[in-house]
């Protein structure tokens, strides 16, 4: 209680806000004007998806930023899409649904949803961005909970994970078993969900690993962190921010209440799946999505800290990351004419796997959704343009070739230039001076 004093105290003198900090793959920092050269044609329409959609002003605004995910497919995108391409209760399909960004601004707007992922993290966090409540969520209860379980010392909750103790100092993973272990211990429901995803935050933060970082990387830099928080007043300065985290993660879920208190909508998610190869629920109007990029798509080893504390065994984390881009191998190779250029162009064979695998696997996720598109739906596929071995990849060109020839027409790319990037300085980047622009492919499918 003495904690939670200290907490309420500081968090009334701080500035009241309900939305939580968004964490992506980069750091800020401005990039100079694009020259007219760079741009990639006059084939594409130069927008602004933040101007477009003037309505949404935070990218973590309700729900969309209860969890920490890497590179968050951005909600005014989504919603430009569902606005121009869709109807009201018309179903929208994402095979890679990510942090489920799709399926928020798809019930937002009153459609239904299909979501997809390689990643279990999305039948966890789900439940909680589309909360499906009537009853505003109580504060009080809330509190109660995280008091008792600052309290209780009966029960402990290890990872099934043999490295669990090379990632934190012992005396910390005490007691994150500890909180774990009580929460665990009581009804598995919204409260003891919300204060999960709490404890997701401090059991990476408080960890040996970089947590600003997408990647699991333990660094001497984090290691004296650690070690200098521990002489401090560290169990204090965990518990506020789980405290902290859980009010506000009540208060997004209660504005998002507030906001579809009306809408009958539904949203189907399942994670742990294979997008290239399982069978689609049901014809869709829509599919909107953005796929992995080809230098970043381990989301897997991104977020296993996170599958561990949330009860996922070494043996199911191990079989899914094998699933990822960069560990399988193509079971076909996809030709286009931009794409055959760039791979004449890589001497390395490493990298002309890596191109074919990503090509293999994306390709057949998008055309597995794409498939049960309905006859003139749109496809609406956010990418960007990385380079591999300084070649830039155009991989909006590359699957417009590719789907033209298999029955859909190329009806507009936009080009979204990025103002502002963040670029991590404590790894390897691939692109160290980022990606200048994004661009949104819409597709359309025909009548045959």
């Amino acid at each position: 209680m003495k904690v939670r004093k200290k907490w309420e105290k500081k968090r009334n003198s701080m500035k009241d806000y309900n939305q939580n900090e968004q964490v992506s793959l980069f750091d800020t920092g401005d990039i100079p004007q694009i020259l007219r050269e760079d741009a990639a044609c006059d084939e594409v329409d130069f927008v602004s998806f933040r101007e477009l959609v003037p309505e949404i002003n935070d990218t973590g605004y309700l729900t969309h930023a209860i969890v920490s995910y890497p590179a968050k497919f951005i909600p005014q995108v989504v919603r430009y899409a569902i606005n121009t391409y869709t109807k009201e209760d018309n179903w929208i399909i994402d095979p890679f649904a990510g942090s489920g960004t799709v399926g928020v601004e798809a019930y937002l707007c009153k459609r239904n949803a299909v979501l997809l992922d390689l990643n279990l993290l999305l039948n966890h966090i789900m439940p909680l961005k589309i909360y499906r409540g009537k009853e505003r969520l109580s504060k009080e209860h809330l509190l109660k909970l995280l008091d008792d379980m600052q309290e209780s010392t009966q029960h402990r909750f290890n990872p099934s994970w043999s490295n669990v103790q090379y990632w934190y100092a012992p005396e910390i993973l005490e007691l994150l078993s500890q909180y774990w272990g009580y929460i665990y211990s009581i009804e598995q429901e919204v409260y003891s969900t919300i204060i999960k995803t709490s404890l997701l935050k401090v059991s990476k933060r408080f960890s040996y690993t970089e947590h600003r970082t997408p990647k699991l990387a333990r660094s001497k830099r984090k290691l004296a962190a650690i070690e200098k928080l521990i002489r401090e007043n560290w169990q204090d300065q965990l518990i506020e921010i789980v405290y902290d985290h859980a009010l506000k993660t009540l208060g997004s879920i209660n504005d998002f209440m507030m906001h579809t208190q009306h809408h009958q909508n539904q949203v189907e998610f399942q994670g742990g799946v294979d997008s290239s190869y399982i069978e689609m629920p049901r014809e869709c109007d829509a599919l909107i999505t953005s796929p992995p990029y080809l230098q970043a798509q381990e989301y897997i080893r991104s977020t296993k800290l996170d599958l561990f504390w949330l009860g996922h065994t070494e043996e199911e984390v191990r079989e899914l990351s094998r699933l990822e881009i960069p560990y399988r191998k193509a079971d076909r190779i996809i030709h286009t004419e931009t794409l055959d250029k760039v791979r004449e162009k890589l001497t390395r064979k490493d990298l002309i796997h890596r191109l074919d695998s990503y090509f293999c696997h994306t390709i057949n996720a998008l055309e597995n959704s794409m498939n049960r598109l309905k006859p003139h739906a749109a496809a609406c596929i956010f990418v960007g343009n990385p380079r591999i071995d300084g070649i830039t990849v155009e991989l909006w060109r590359i699957l417009s070739e590719y789907f033209t020839e298999q029955g859909f027409s190329h009806e507009k790319v936009y080009e979204d230039r990025i103002k502002t990037r963040q670029l991590f300085g404590v790894r390897k980047n691939k692109n160290p001076d980022g990606m200048k622009s994004e661009f949104l492919l819409i597709l359309r499918k025909t009548d045959a």
